[in-house]
């Protein structure tokens, strides 16, 4: 069973920042495209943000645009979330999410095949 793991979350001031990673076993990440969302207590799965597996580019959405960014290390097969400006509302479970899709994936959840665990990140003064 494949299965991503996410890893760098913790607890933060409001402000600061947090750099959260995604890795996979038996795949190789680098060619799927891959998805971050969140999902607060009592609150739906929010999509953030995705990087393309056939251009590279990333995108987001407008809850974090502007702070949030998405990268690849194609050396270590890894995919980034660096996190910038925290609020308290960004307090959730991260998850991470890889498509091996060739076409648009964007933020639509039913077109990713794998997930990991999540990660708390918990923003609080």
């Amino acid at each position: 069973q494949v299965q991503l793991v996410e890893s760098g979350g913790g607890l933060v001031q409001p402000g600061g920042s947090l750099r959260l990673s995604c890795a996979a076993s038996e795949i190789t990440l680098n060619l799927y495209t891959v998805g971050w969302f969140r999902q607060a207590p009592g609150k739906e799965r929010e999509g953030l943000s995705w990087i393309n597996n056939y251009d590279g580019i990333a995108s987001y959405a407008d809850s974090v645009l502007g702070r949030f960014t998405l990268t690849r290390d194609y050396a270590k097969n890894t995919v980034y979330l660096q996190m910038n400006n925290l609020k308290p509302e960004d307090t959730a479970v991260y998850y991470c999410a890889a498509s091996a899709s060739t076409a648009s994936v964007g933020l639509d959840i039913s077109r990713y095949n794998y997930w990991g665990q999540g990660t708390q990140v918990t923003v609080s003064s």
